[in-house]
Formats: structure tokens, sequence, C-alpha cells
């Protein structure tokens, strides 16, 4: 167990936009060198706990410490060490990549002696070398987020907020985006992400869903499926959607979810629900492969909390 301070301290944490409130009461903390999820549906109040915490809005309520540092009463100290990559994060199209790298160590007052040495190391670390003359707004979606990261990285800070970094990004460059923040994570750098994809939540250290800006939840990945009381069988058939509307309130059959080719079923007797799967698809004309008891992952455990 780490027992030193943690690098990111959420206490109490209000705010209302007039009638909505977006956050409501949220403690959270994020141990230093850790990979954090903030996981929740839109509108959820994960983006403005983000802006909270770099400084960008103010609290109604709570405080909120990044390396013990407050960030409403020293954000300067807090800045020094806090990088903030927003989902639409501003590059400049007409600079080159290496251009943009070279305006934000400007902007983050990077010495001017460490300056292109820390320009070079990015570069490499991101694989954005050989484009390094191409203007930023001809790069494809993954290389923009990655040069967005570099431009966040370029002050070397200690802590990361990332808010939702690999929307709309392919699932190549997603996964390469992945390993740079494992190896950011395995250089001691702590990174708080929000992310709507359940694939990603899994690869965190730890997660928090939220929901209507409350914390409903949170835990290891590998320890949240503690949380579903019900059983999961796991259902491979030829027709999956019609599969899901043939045992959708039936005897014995708690939700119904469709994952791609096969469904996820949740019961409270799963012998009884065997039955009712194979009978009631047999009798619509589906084919069964199999059905499966398996451990629910980090998405049927947010599909059945947002259910209750």
């Amino acid at each position: 167990m780490d027992v030193r301070s943690p690098d990111i301290l959420i206490s109490g944490l209000w705010k209302a936009y007039g009638p909505v409130e977006a956050v409501r009461g949220l403690s959270l903390a994020v141990a230093p060198g850790r990979l954090f999820g903030l996981v929740g549906p839109d509108g959820a109040g994960k983006t403005t706990t983000l802006r909270i915490l770099c400084g960008l809005i103010k609290a109604d309520k709570g405080r909120c410490l990044i390396q013990g540092h407050d960030v409403a009463l020293q954000p300067r100290r807090v800045k020094s060490v806090l990088g903030y990559m927003p989902q639409r994060f501003s590059l400049y199209p007409d600079l080159t990549v290496a251009e943009n790298l070279r305006f934000f160590a400007d902007l983050f007052q990077v010495p001017r002696a460490e300056r292109e040495g820390r320009v070079e190391e990015l570069l490499a670390f991101s694989r954005l070398g050989p484009f390094q003359r191409r203007r930023a707004g001809d790069l494809s979606g993954g290389m923009k987020q990655k040069l967005a990261l570099c431009c966040t990285l370029v002050h070397t800070p200690a802590v990361l907020l990332l808010d939702e970094p690999t929307t709309g990004v392919d699932p190549v460059s997603r996964r390469e985006f992945w390993k740079i923040l494992g190896r950011l994570r395995d250089q001691g750098v702590t990174i708080l992400l929000t992310t709507p994809y359940m694939d990603e939540a899994a690869r965190c250290d730890e997660v928090a869903f939220m929901h209507q800006g409350r914390l409903i939840a949170q835990g290891r990945p590998g320890t949240l499926a503690k949380l579903v009381r019900t059983h999961l069988l796991e259902v491979r058939c030829s027709r999956p959607l019609q599969a899901a509307r043939l045992l959708q309130g039936r005897p014995g059959i708690g939700t119904v979810h469709v994952f791609g080719d096969y469904l996820h079923v949740s019961t409270e007797d799963p012998r009884l629900a065997r039955k009712v799967i194979t009978q009631q698809l047999q009798d619509g004309g589906v084919a069964v492969q199999s059905v499966t008891k398996v451990v629910p992952s980090v998405e049927d455990v947010f599909v059945e909390l947002m259910r209750k």
C-alpha cells in the first residue's frame, strides 16, 4: 500500500451551473504514480471536475489539492506541476510539429538550455520525429492527439489531467496512445483521465464511476466485479439482436445487453436462466452455440450500476 500523500485530493466538491448541479459532493484521492480513470455518461460531471482541478473554473464548495498545493489558493504552484489536455486541444495548424512544441515550451517558460533537448526527447518518445516538419493541420487524428500530449508534457509535469484523450481516434492510434500513457506511469507521472471507453477503463490502476455529479463506485478494475450481486451468463448465438428481444422480460432473466456478436444476461438463478435461454432462442429460431458463466467486466459493472 502506498503511504505517501495523494498527488490529487478532492474533498467535498460541489459545482452548479444555475439550477443544474454538475458535481455534487465529490471526494476522491489519486496516489502518486497511478493511472486513474474517471468514467461516466455525458453530463456526469467529469469535465467539470477536471476544469476545477486545473483552475479554469471555481468550485462552489469543497477543496482540491495537487501535490499538496491548493488549487484555489496556490494556482501558480499548481500550474508548475500540472499538465492539462482538454478534449479539444488548441494546436496551431499552420505550425509544424516541432514549431508547436517550441511554442508551448516558450509558453511554459522552459529554460532555453533545456528546450531543444526536451523537444527532441518528446519527438522520439511519441515517434513523431519523422513528422516534425509536417504542419499540425495535416496530421491524422491520432497524431494530433500525440502532439497535443507532447505539448502538455513539454514542461515535465508530475501530474497529468486528460479529458477523453482518445475520443474519435482510430483503434491503432488509441493503442499507441495508451502505450505512451503506460510509459509515463512507469516513469512516476500521476495521470487522471476521463474516458467513455470501458476497455480503456479496464487498463487503469483504479476506476471511479460518476453519475449525475456523484461518485457511485470506485475500485481496481479486477475487484469491481464484486459490486455486481447477480450472476452473469455470456450467450453466443447466431442472431444476437433477435435473441435479446426474445429474452427480455422472461422468467429468471434480469438485464440483457448485446456486446457485438454475443449477449450478457444477468440472473439470480443461473440454472433456470440457462433453461429459459436455450428454450426461448430455439423456439425463436436462433441457434445457440454456448451459454457460459463469466466474471463481470468493467463495462458490465458500469451498466449494472447505471441500471440501479
